[in-house]
């Protein structure tokens, strides 16, 4: 069964950190921060204290030791309990190993394109296009760092899958913009009639698969 606790990503990195030793929640944020984590975790510092919280509630860590480092307060390090590295386990294999159907939000406004003027849709595709083109430069250049200061692939592999996602999805961009300016787009004119009118147009309706051709024709 899945835990209802799993929803928060954030959660499980921290327990990742604690699993290469005990660390107290600043630390672990700034492990975190360092190693680039942020980018594929939504870190709060606020949030973290609050999942350390959670995390010691549910049993899957335990305090280890109080230090203090000159004026600065007295902070709490935490270390994995059996139960918390038997929740990494569960929690990373149902990640890894089960694909789960997700809802970005580039998806949802492809959806709901039909709402915008064409023209203005291939602006913004454009916009879109020309931003993906920047970020992947600078992705790449990120990931050229990380070679020259020979850290280990393992460590930023997600960086990687990242790239593949924005090359992909750049191309893809490319291409709709292409059949959009062309009229390849099937829809494209009903989309241009939607427009160019003030009142309802009917959209476009295919024929059923099992519909016998008398059967269309009589309706």
């Amino acid at each position: 069964m899945v835990s209802r606790h799993r929803g928060n990503p954030l959660a499980l990195a921290a327990l990742t950190c604690l699993y290469e030793r005990p660390m107290h929640p600043y630390e672990v944020a700034t492990t975190l921060r360092q190693r680039n984590k942020h980018e594929s975790v939504r870190l709060n510092y606020g949030s973290l204290y609050s999942v350390f919280t959670s995390l010691e509630r549910r049993g899957l860590i335990v305090a280890s030791g109080v230090s203090r480092e000159g004026r600065l307060p007295e902070r709490t390090s935490y270390e994995l309990t059996d139960a918390g590295r038997a929740e990494i386990h569960d929690w990373l294999a149902e990640l890894v190993g089960t694909p789960v159907k997700e809802y970005p939000n580039f998806e949802a406004a492809l959806a709901l394109l039909v709402a915008l003027p064409p023209e203005e849709a291939l602006t913004l595709l454009r916009d879109r296009a020309a931003r993906l083109d920047v970020t992947i430069a600078q992705a790449g250049a990120a990931r050229e760092v990380y070679r020259d200061q020979r850290v280990p692939r393992l460590l930023w592999i997600e960086s990687e899958f990242h790239a593949t996602l924005l090359d992909a999805e750049l191309a893809y961009v490319r291409r709709l913009i292409g059949e959009i300016e062309s009229g390849e787009l099937d829809g494209v004119q009903w989309w241009r009639t939607l427009h160019a009118h003030d009142g309802p147009v009917t959209p476009p309706v295919p024929d059923r698969p099992d519909e016998k051709p008398e059967q269309r024709s009589e309706t």
